[in-house]
């Protein structure tokens, strides 16, 4: 493992109970007013009747399908989020971490109608996971990514790269959480390599920000 991939799982393990709390509390300005509704939008669009939650954190996009009657199951890698979306709904939540998803060593279930990540894919080498999703996907079935907008992040610097969220800004003690930045042609190309074709690419914005708040990607198994 890359040692920026150690970095970014204790930073979660570190962070869990800070960011259960922002997430709860509706800290983050930006999922209030535009991510939120975007990746909730985008999954019911579909229509699923079951959806699995990569990387489901606390577990607040698990309850809002639930609560709208679709089956939802839920996966994460960090304990203390696992245990938080269990305590918190009624439905599955896997503890497995991506690794061990795409080498197929835990069994989440198959046959999904939608697989969701929800800014929940920030390691470098997302191509074998990628792949292991599409493999649990129902004929039909679609894979939706929302992830950071790389060219209102970017800064200047247009190209793969690891970099840093110091979460400055946030209340309570948080550890510096590094991610992989890629470029719009890098998702693309990782969906294509995953045996996955893009079939809708949204970019949510709020109506008095300048730039989106967020790429969204929709994909389907070709």
């Amino acid at each position: 493992m890359h040692n920026s991939d150690n970095a970014l799982l204790h930073s979660w393990q570190h962070n869990a109970v800070a960011w259960i709390d922002a997430v709860r509390s509706g800290a983050i300005e930006s999922r209030q007013q535009v991510t939120d509704q975007a990746i909730l939008l985008a999954i019911l669009s579909r229509q699923p009747e079951r959806v699995l939650d990569l990387g489901c954190g606390e577990g607040w996009l698990l309850r809002a399908l639930g609560d709208r009657g679709i089956e939802a199951v839920g996966v994460d890698g960090e304990r203390t989020l696992v245990e938080a979306a269990r305590a918190a709904g009624s439905m599955p939540v896997h503890q497995a971490s991506y690794a061990q998803l795409a080498d197929g060593e835990v069994a989440v279930g198959s046959g999904y109608h939608l697989i969701c990540a929800n800014f929940a894919l920030l390691q470098q080498d997302i191509i074998p996971l990628l792949a292991a999703m599409n493999a649990l996907l129902a004929p039909g079935g679609a894979l939706v990514i929302q992830t950071l907008h790389p060219w209102s992040v970017a800064a200047g610097d247009y190209q793969d790269g690891w970099r840093e969220e110091s979460f400055a800004g946030f209340a309570g003690q948080w550890r510096p959480m590094p991610w992989y930045f890629r470029t719009l042609s890098s998702w693309l190309n990782a969906l294509d390599m995953a045996g996955l074709r893009l079939v809708n690419l949204q970019e949510p914005q709020h109506p008095q920000s300048p730039v989106p708040q967020s790429l969204l990607l929709v994909a389907e198994g070709r």
